[in-house]
């Protein structure tokens, strides 16, 4: 329980340090992830192994980077165990 605590501070101590547009992008790519976890673990339960690979590396202006993905997928047969 004490890691969540440290990661939930050191997450807002990032986010005071950002604009209000970026700390609602933030929670916008936030809730976009828990979704795509939620959307990973139905997979998983389904049957499918799903693996998430770097493609690309998009850069922006000042050095800021985003890593992009695609999904590796692979199923153990057909249909729900």
């Amino acid at each position: 329980m004490a890691a969540i605590t440290h990661v939930k501070e050191r997450a807002a101590e990032q986010a005071s340090s950002m604009s209000a547009d970026q700390q609602a992008l933030v929670r916008v790519l936030a809730n976009d992830l828990h979704r795509l976890n939620q959307s990973i673990m139905q997979a998983v339960e389904a049957g499918i192994s799903v693996e998430l690979i770097r493609s690309a590396r998009h850069h922006g202006g000042g050095g800021n980077w985003g890593d992009l993905l695609v999904p590796v997928i692979v199923t153990n047969g057909a249909g729900t165990p």
